[in-house]
């Protein structure tokens, strides 16, 4: 389970309340466990149910407080109703992570229309959607902070997973648009972008193939896959106050692969 990092205080979000998109499983289960171990109240959202009440539950047994409330980001209403729920619960909402997404590999030339549409739905509007949601609060209230997760293949693309490359990169480019909209009302928008992350999930999904996993591992300069953990360390620094002045910025943790551009012939 993870535990707060040595580098971050353990009180460094006491009494904050933060909603996270996709935050039943992966990523985003991870970031309510750390987060909620640094002192915040969590809200874990998602379309499955059972995900959400046990990362709910995980929650609670770290001593915070949290609700499981089942979300298609998809909908507009509700994303709303997510923010509704939220402050109704908790008093408050100070900080909203993106971290619902999809994807699975499929040549281009194969994709269906509605294969195209299912993920750049979940990942460009349903990002659109709570970032709204929650802006709305949040601009009537003193601002906040939302972070996205996005991928460094939104600049490098990402051959067999287009609709998912194109709406990362277009998360990037809504970022940076969102963070000079709302920085007035006090709300910082920044994003997280991820390189290669060893999961179970990832290594079912994306590289199955051992002869892959070891080829893509090649293309990262420090020699190694990122865990869960780095992705999550950047997150957390990007909602700290040491990033107070910082906003429409998309950090990248991927060891340097997208710099040495990807390729897996090396």
């Amino acid at each position: 389970m993870p535990t707060p990092h040595e580098t971050f205080r353990a009180d460094l979000f006491l009494d904050q309340v933060v909603v996270i998109t996709g935050g039943g499983t992966g990523i985003g289960r991870e970031l309510a466990l750390r987060l909620a171990g640094l002192g915040a109240d969590i809200v874990v959202a998602g379309r499955r149910p059972d995900p959400l009440e046990e990362a709910a539950g995980a929650v609670r047994a770290l001593g915070r407080r949290a609700l499981a409330v089942p979300t298609d980001v998809r909908d507009a209403a509700q994303c709303a109703e997510l923010v509704r729920r939220t402050v109704e619960e908790f008093g408050r909402l100070d900080v909203l992570i993106c971290g619902a997404a999809g994807n699975f590999i499929c040549p281009s030339i194969a994709l269906t229309p509605n294969g195209w549409r299912s993920v750049v739905d979940i990942i460009l509007n349903g990002t659109f959607f709570s970032a709204q949601a929650a802006a709305r609060h949040m601009i009537d209230h003193g601002g906040g902070q939302i972070l996205a997760l996005t991928a460094t293949y939104a600049w490098t693309g990402g051959p067999a997973t287009a609709p998912s490359a194109s709406a990362k990169a277009a998360v990037n480019t809504l970022v940076q648009t969102l963070a000079v909209e709302w920085a007035g009302a006090g709300i910082r928008v920044n994003a997280v972008a991820p390189g290669p992350v060893d999961t179970e999930k990832s290594r079912q999904n994306l590289w199955p193939d051992p002869d892959v996993r070891e080829r893509i591992r090649r293309t990262i300069p420090l020699g190694r896959f990122g865990g869960p953990d780095t992705v999550v360390d950047a997150c957390v620094f990007l909602l700290s106050p040491a990033a107070a002045f910082i906003t429409g910025e998309i950090l990248v943790v991927d060891g340097g692969q997208w710099l040495n551009k990807g390729l897996i012939a090396l």
